[in-house]
C-alpha cells in the first residue's frame, strides 16, 4: 500500500461514512422511514444505524415520529451550499430565461453515485407528482440527465455508477441492463436523451449534456413536458436547439467549477 492510501486509510471516519449513508437514505424518504427500513437499504448493523439516527436527531437533522425517522428543515443548508455553487450561480439565470421563453421547467443536475443530484431548477408550474427542487436526487439509470451523464462515463465507471437492479418506475421504465448500454450508446451517438415516461408516466424530458473545455460531460440541462400536450418529435423540434444553445452558453463556467 503506498503511503498516500495508508495516509487516506487513517484519516477515513466509518462512523460519518455510515452517518452519511444513513442520511442519504432518509432523505429519499421524506414521509420517514423506520429503522429497520434504514438497516435493509445501506446494508450497515441495526447498532450502526441507531448510532446514526440517533446523532442525526441530536444535531437536529432528523426528528422521531413514533417508529419513523423524519428530515428536518435544517438539511436545506447543504442544499442552500449546493445552489450557491459557482456553476449554479451562472446557470439559474439561464434557465430561468428558458423557462420565461417556453414555460416549461428547466433543470441542472449531476452525477453523484447512481443518482442524479439537481443542482439549479427553474419551475414553471408543478404538473407531476414528482416534487423536484435543488438537493433532490433521483435514479440516473431512467432519467434523461441520468442517462446523458452516464453515457459520459468510461466503462469503468460507468460500471459503478449502475446499480445492480434497475426497478421499473413505470411500464416502461427499462429494466434490461444490456438494453440499458445500448440506449447509452445511442446517448452517446446522438449526443442527447429524450426519456419517455420511464420515471413518471405523463412525463417527457429531453436531455443535453454540458461539456467541459477538456471534453468531460459535467452536467446535464433537461427540459421536462406533459406527454399529453407534446408528443416525443414536437419535444426535440422545440426544445433540443435551446438546450445546446444553454449548455454552449454555460461551457466556459465549468473552468471555474468549485
Amino acid at each position: 500500500m503506498s503511503e498516500d492510501a495508508d495516509e487516506a486509510g487513517r484519516d477515513f471516519v466509518t462512523a460519518l461514512a455510515r452517518g452519511l449513508d444513513v442520511l442519504q437514505v432518509c432523505a429519499a424518504h421524506p414521509d420517514g422511514v423506520t429503522l429497520s427500513d434504514v438497516a435493509r437499504q445501506t446494508g450497515l448493523p441495526r447498532a450502526s444505524v441507531r448510532r446514526s439516527l440517533l446523532t442525526l436527531c441530536a444535531t437536529g437533522y432528523l426528528v422521531a415520529d413514533g417508529r419513523a425517522f423524519v428530515l428536518t428543515p435544517k438539511v436545506l443548508s447543504f442544499s442552500a451550499a449546493i445552489a450557491n455553487s459557482t456553476l449554479a450561480r451562472l446557470a439559474q439565470p439561464v434557465l430561468d430565461g428558458l423557462n420565461r421563453q417556453f414555460g416549461e421547467s428547466f433543470s441542472l443536475a449531476t452525477l453523484d453515485g447512481t443518482d442524479v443530484l439537481y443542482v439549479a431548477r427553474s419551475e414553471a408550474r408543478r404538473i407531476f407528482s414528482l416534487n423536484l427542487s435543488v438537493g433532490s436526487r433521483l435514479p440516473a439509470y431512467c432519467t434523461s440527465m441520468g442517462r446523458v451523464l452516464l453515457a459520459g462515463l468510461a466503462a469503468e465507471a460507468l460500471e459503478r455508477a449502475l446499480p445492480r437492479e434497475l426497478p421499473a418506475r413505470t411500464p416502461r421504465t427499462i429494466t434490461d441492463r444490456q438494453e440499458l448500454l445500448r440506449a447509452l450508446d445511442e446517448v452517446r451517438r446522438v449526443g442527447f436523451c429524450l426519456l419517455d415516461q420511464e420515471l413518471e408516466l405523463g412525463l417527457r424530458s429531453l436531455a443535453v449534456p454540458l461539456i467541459d473545455t477538456n471534453g468531460h460531460v459535467v452536467a446535464a440541462l433537461n427540459v421536462g413536458v406533459q406527454a399529453a400536450q407534446m408528443p416525443a418529435r414536437e419535444l426535440r423540434r422545440l426544445f433540443l436547439s435551446a438546450l445546446q444553445q444553454a449548455a454552449d452558453t454555460l461551457r466556459p463556467a465549468t473552468m471555474r467549477l468549485p
